[in-house]
């Protein structure tokens, strides 16, 4: 039942949260010192230049211009694979429903998330900054970075393949989401947990209520009836 599977989902949002939440329960704090030390200290242009000049680059600004079109290049396989009729009209219409639940999930998390803490690279001291080990623009902190915003858009747009196009097209966008985030953590800009707890969990207690009812797909076939009969009035 869907009810079910939506409740799973939940679970497992509310329980990642209250995993972070738990006092004298260290896992998160933990993780996030471990993999923000273990990275940051590479991150030095006299010892590693490549491996710094690398995560800064993938830090730079430009570098979102690369992961859209990543994301674009998934979405267009995930249309090939798909053999019904209306093929461009209905790919449209589910991208407009995914960019109108990015939409409206980042609004709710603006309104209902009161919590924040600064970046990494903003609490320890004594700490690598990319910023000042290379020579070009690239992100390295952040004055609030709970939750992962960038990972939470990534897994929204995983959870859409997934849901229209299938588990081999979901796979390699959740592959995508990781690969893509981890930019941000390496660099010290986020938390571990800003996005495998924050994101994560956040997209587990939302989008099971857009994807797992019928929400997504009648919006999307109604966004499809709306682009049909746009297009048919521009052929009259």
């Amino acid at each position: 039942m869907k009810i079910t599977r939506i409740a799973c989902y939940n679970m497992l949002g509310l329980a990642l949260l209250l995993s972070w939440w738990l006092p004298h329960f260290p896992l998160w704090s933990t993780l996030d010192d471990d993999i923000f030390w273990f990275f940051n200290q590479t991150l030095s242009i006299t010892d590693h230049p490549l491996w710094t000049t690398l995560v800064a680059m993938l830090n730079n600004r430009d570098f979102d211009i690369a992961s859209f079109l990543a994301l674009a290049a998934v979405f267009a396989w995930a249309m090939r694979l798909d053999t019904r009729p209306e093929l461009l009209k209905r790919w449209s219409a589910i991208g407009v429903s995914m960019l109108v639940t990015a939409g409206l999930v980042s609004l709710l998390v603006n309104k209902l998330v009161t919590y924040g803490h600064p970046s990494p690279t903003l609490t320890h001291n004594g700490v690598h900054l990319l910023s000042q080990e290379v020579s070009f623009a690239t992100k390295d902190r952040s004055g609030n970075s709970f939750p992962g915003d960038h990972g939470l858009m990534l897994m929204t747009f995983t959870a859409f393949m997934w849901h229209f196009a299938g588990r081999r097209v979901g796979l390699v966008s959740a592959v995508l989401a990781v690969a893509l985030s981890a930019p941000r953590i390496i660099g010290g800009g986020h938390w571990f947990s800003d996005v495998y707890m924050g994101a994560l969990a956040i997209a587990l207690l939302l989008l099971p209520w857009v994807l797992c009812t019928s929400l997504a797909n009648r919006m999307a076939a109604w966004l499809q009836r709306v682009l049909e009969r746009f297009a048919s009035r521009l052929d009259r």
